[in-house]
This record gives C-alpha cells, structure tokens and sequence, in this order.
C-alpha cells in the first residue's frame, strides 16, 4: 500500500467532482429510505405511531448530528497524517476516533434513555403518542454507538480518498432497510417495533461493512486502546467539539423557521415541508460537499501543498456555481407539476414557487458557506465555522424571517433563509479565502506537534 495520499497529485477539480457526486448518491438515498420508512408506518393507519416516529426522529436528529461531527474529525486528522506521509499515525488516530466516538455516543445515549420521557414531554408527546415514542427511542438509541463506528470508518475512508466504497457503504445499509422494514411492519406484524428492529440492523450492517473496508483493504484502523485514545483525545476533540456545534445549528435554525411560517396556516407548512424534502434531494451534491472536500484539504495540509489548498478551494466553488445553476434551472421548470405531485393549495404553491424560483438561487452562497467551513475544519480552524453557523442560524434567523414575513407574508420566510444565505455565504466565502490564501508553514507545524509522535513538517521536507 502506496503511504502517498491520492488527493496530493491530479486535478483538484476531479477529486472535488468524483468525492462530491459519491457523496451525494450516499446522502440522497439515506433521506429516501427515511421517508420510505415513515410511510410504511403511516400504512398502519395509525396517526399515533406516525407521530411517535416524528417526536423520536427530531430527538435523534440531534445525535446523529454529533455522530457527523465525530466523524469530520476522524476525517480531518488521518487525511493530515495521510498527507504528510505517516500512515502509522493515521491507523493511530483512527483507532482513538473510534473508540473516543463510542465512549462520546454510549454516553448520549445513556442520557436520553434516562430523560426520554421528560424530553419527549417538553416536545409536546402526549398520552400513548408518548409511550410509543419513548419504546421506539428505548429500542434504537443503543445502536447510536454501531452507527457512529461505522460513520467514523466512513469518513477514514473518505480521508484515504475511497469515495466509491464509502458510498457503497451507504447504498448497502439502505438497501438492507428497503427490503427489511415492510418485512418487519406488515408480514411479521410487529409495526412500530419492526422500524425499530430495521434501524438497529441497518446501522449495524453500516458499521460492519465500513470496518471491513476501512480495515480489510486499507489497513487504515488501528486496535483501539484507552492509552493511546486519552493521549489523542485533545486533538481530536479541539476539532470534533466545533463540528458537532456546527451540525447542531441547521436544525435549529430549521426549527426557528418554522415556527414563524406556522401562524401562516396549514397550507403554507405544507409547502414548507414540500419545499424541505426538495431541498435535501435536490441539492445533495452541495450538503456532501462539505465533508467530501476535507480529505483532499486534510491531505494536501499536512503534505504542504499550500497551492492545492488554493485550487481545491477554488474548484469547489466553481463547482457549487456550475451545480446549483442547473438544479435551481430544473426546479423552477417543474414546480407547478410537484406542486400537483403533493397536492399542494394556492397557499402552499406560493410558498414552492418562492423557494423555487428564487430561494434556490441562493445555494449559489450557501454551497460557498459550506466550502469555507470545510476548510476551517481541515486547516486547523473550526471554531471558524461554528461562529459563522451560529451566527446565521442561531443569532440572525428569527429577527430576519420575522421582519421578511410582516412585508411579505408566508413568501417572506423563503427570502428570509435565501437572504441570510447570500450575505453569510459572501462573508464566509471571502474570510475562508482570505485564510486558504495566507497559510505558512508556522500553522502546520503547530498543528503537527499537537500530538507527540509526528515528524516535524521540516523533517518531512527534507526527506
């Protein structure tokens, strides 16, 4: 196995591309087997059960957003060692993110296992609705540390530069809960319990096939232990603490806004829902971007390539140009027949339409903002990308969506989030170029010595 990472020769422009679209088949498919198994609860009939889903899936959201940011800093670390030559260090780092990223899931777990009735309470879960929640979260919040090993032998992957096999790894766990979960719900008849069961063994087929190829063909995970983890336990957490705050604020920032959409009646959430599954479907390849990019920025830091940290950047955001031009093209010329698809009234239509023909545009900043914060997280900074998602999401969002819905009514919303997106993707894209343009060698080798063990960049150069 060749030490030299795939991402420090070629085009960059064909890495940004083939990691991206990778990415983006995985996560696409991911919300399609979501929303296949919430309707295979919904054909019980049973409004309870479909509800109960909703409460336990808004709780989990949460965890699995610290999985991903567990994740991004597996991803970070073993790409810089990857980079800079030292594949000991890598198959080292991997194992502590392993075994931190368990230690990290078991104890949320256990948290909201304890509290979930008074979580659920607090969410608004009433009477049986409740009970079947709690159950459900019971059953499935154990197997949070199955999913976030193989999230993290995921992302390893991803820092090796293997987008096609962290892509299959997806692909296999979502087919196993296609053909599993109706099997469960209707054949065996055990309906909510069954999605449960078809989670759990969902996620532990995502774990087992993510170890096999992360460790069988790349022998890129060390057996983890507690010495080595708690001795890399600071790096890795000045990265994973940042992301996981940053995967926390979109959620948030979600939930704000449709609180303010909501006074505007039913037939305006309905677009607004119809316009959040559009969203995440159609613009997949920009959500993948940010965690496909890391491993081609970790790589080239730690190798010292300061010239391809310049050129990935730049061909990410050619690539977010040219992308959201031809999906905002396709999505103004098909709303009317989606807005028929989902049944949508006048009300929900003007909500579609003002996402469609101009709420989309704005991905044009936003896949800009998730670019500077993919570099952030790789270069050493990612304090950097959880001040500027707070910042959109957490700070100005509800001031912003509220005074946009009093001039324009439930529409308002839509220029809100597109608004907020084109001012923060601005200010994000120019610091995050500003900083890919201004790195020295000072900044490696401080991040190098963080952990003892890892040559000195200089050493590295010379060799």
């Amino acid at each position: 196995m060749s030490t030299e990472g795939r991402f420090l020769s070629g085009p960059t422009m064909g890495h940004v591309v083939r990691m991206t679209m990778t990415g983006a088949a995985g996560i696409t498919f991911v919300f399609l087997v979501d929303a296949m198994n919430l309707f295979w609860i919904a054909m019980l009939g049973d409004a309870r059960m479909v509800a109960a889903i909703g409460f336990a899936f808004a709780i989990q959201f949460f965890s699995v957003s610290s999985g991903i940011g567990l994740m991004i800093a597996a991803t970070v670390l073993t790409s810089r060692a990857i980079g800079a030559g030292d594949r000991q260090r890598a198959r080292q780092i991997a194992g502590s993110a392993v075994l931190i990223a368990c230690l990290v899931q078991a104890a949320m777990a256990a948290l909201i296992i304890t509290f979930r009735y008074d979580i659920l309470e607090f969410s608004g879960a009433t009477g049986e609705t409740l009970d079947f929640s709690a159950r459900y979260l019971l059953m499935t919040l154990p197997s949070l540390v199955t999913m976030v090993v193989g999230m993290v032998a995921s992302g390893v992957l991803r820092a090796e530069g293997d987008g096609k096999r962290a892509m299959f790894i997806t692909l296999t766990s979502g087919t196993v809960s296609v053909f599993l979960d109706p099997m469960l719900i209707f054949v065996l008849g055990l309906g909510l319990d069954g999605a449960a069961i078809g989670l759990n063994v969902s996620r532990l087929v995502l774990m087992c096939t993510a170890l096999y190829f992360a460790t069988r063909t790349y022998d890129l995970i060390a057996r983890p232990s507690f010495a080595q983890a708690w001795a890399d336990v600071k790096p890795y957490m000045a990265v994973a603490i940042p992301a996981i705050l940053t995967q926390m604020a979109t959620p948030f920032g979600n939930y704000v806004l449709t609180a303010v959409l909501s006074q505007f009646g039913d037939d305006a959430v309905a677009g607004w829902a119809v316009v959040g599954r559009l969203t995440v479907v159609a613009f997949g390849g920009i959500f993948s971007l940010s965690g496909a990019i890391g491993g081609i920025f970790g790589q080239n830091y730690g190798a010292g390539q300061y010239d391809r940290l310049i050129s990935t950047y730049r061909d990410a955001m050619i690539f977010c140009i040219g992308y959201t031009l031809i999906v905002w093209a396709l999505l103004a010329g098909f709303s009317d027949a989606v807005g028929r698809a989902f049944g949508l009234t006048p009300g929900g239509l003007e909500v579609l339409h003002a996402f469609t023909h101009v709420g989309a545009g704005a991905f044009l900043f936003t896949g800009a903002f998730f670019v500077s914060n993919a570099a952030f997280n790789a270069l050493g900074r990612p304090t950097r990308a959880t001040f500027l998602t707070w910042i959109r999401d957490g700070a100005l969002t509800w001031p912003v969506a509220v005074w946009f819905a009093g001039l324009a009514g439930a529409v308002g919303v839509i220029y809100a989030q597109a608004a907020l997106g084109v001012v923060m993707g601005l200010v994000s894209a120019l610091w995050g170029w500003h900083f890919v343009r201004n790195i020295e060698a000072k900044d490696i080798q401080v991040d190098l010595r963080t952990r003892r063990g890892w040559r000195d960049i200089n050493a590295f150069r010379r060799r």
